[in-house]
């Protein structure tokens, strides 16, 4: 029999779960997600969030509730008498009433290989740490911070190139098929849980303003880690003059390359740029407030010469 669901995720990466336990014949009996936020292109309206309106249009319930602190927010969750609650990128830390408030718990879809990579920022963090691979989990709930034993896992190769938006796309898909899967097996009584091991814990702390600014004294290799770890979201930028005043450029993509020089120093017309050990060349770029634009056609509009300097 279909599975009665609770399902509780709020950003784009949780709405192709929300979906394929839709699209499976599971009764999705509610959906909760983080309240709306000031949005717009001024911020005055309040937009829902993705998961808010990927409910909507399946006829869902939805309910936001700012934390679970009120009683009856965690007695109107137990009333809905579901098997499982499904939680993706929710964004709220849950109490042991929600954990244990459906008769199989909590089973989450957590985007990295754990323990490694246990917190907010598992996709970015992997690619800045230079991982080759990262994955999928879907673990059993418990009071801890992705600690609780896991049921299935996916493994998905890091490009050399890839950035974690091209990794956040194709985990939020590998992870929608695995959580369907586990439900069946959940239906099936056929879901094994196996602990997660004690050795290799990491945390992938949140990403802070204060770490996107691109220091040029590091080696090439960890340059182009920390560029693309954080593109397109909140990017990694550098200063540079333009028109007699310096402005603030992100890079939302780069390639190592060849060539020696000063840290930040603008090595050949192509905008190669000297590290602490080798090179990069960023291969888009984006002035503030502009267009992303590949490195060609943003030095036609903005010629950086061989021997400037960005910081």
């Amino acid at each position: 029999m279909p599975l009665r669901i609770i399902f509780m995720g709020t950003p784009e990466f949780a709405v192709p779960t929300l979906a394929a336990l839709a699209e499976a014949g599971h009764e999705i009996v509610a959906v909760y997600t983080q309240p709306p936020r000031p949005g717009g292109r001024r911020g005055l309206d309040l937009q829902k969030s993705p998961v808010h309106q990927a409910a909507e249009l399946l006829g869902a319930p939805v309910f936001t509730p700012v934390n679970f602190k009120d009683p009856a927010d965690r007695r109107s969750f137990r009333e809905f008498n579901a098997d499982v609650a499904v939680v993706v990128a929710y964004g709220l830390l849950l109490p042991e009433e929600i954990l244990s408030g459906t008769r199989h718990g909590c089973y989450n879809g957590h985007a990295s290989l754990l323990p490694r990579w246990r917190g907010a920022a598992p996709i970015q963090r992997a690619i800045m740490a230079g991982d080759s691979e990262t994955g999928i989990m879907v673990m059993k709930m418990d009071k801890g911070l992705d600690t609780g034993p896991v049921a299935l896992t996916e493994r998905v190769a890091i490009g050399e190139t890839m950035t974690a938006g091209e990794l956040h796309d194709k985990l939020m898909h590998v992870g929608a098929g695995l959580m369907k899967e586990a439900m069946v097996k959940l239906e099936a009584g056929d879901l094994t849980l196996t602990p997660q091991p004690e050795e290799g814990v990491v945390y992938a702390a949140k990403i802070t303003k204060d770490e996107t600014r691109i220091d040029f004294s590091k080696p090439a290799r960890e340059v182009h880690n920390h560029i693309r770890g954080l593109s397109p979201f909140p990017g990694a930028w550098f200063e540079l003059e333009v028109a007699g005043r310096v402005e603030r450029t992100k890079v939302l993509g780069s390639e190592l390359a060849e060539g020696t020089g000063a840290p930040g120093t603008v090595l050949d017309e192509a905008l190669t740029i000297a590290c602490g050990e080798g090179a990069v060349r960023p291969t888009r770029l984006q002035r503030a407030g502009g267009k992303v634009l590949p490195t060609a056609e943003f030095l036609r509009g903005t010629p950086v010469p061989a021997g400037s300097r960005v910081a």
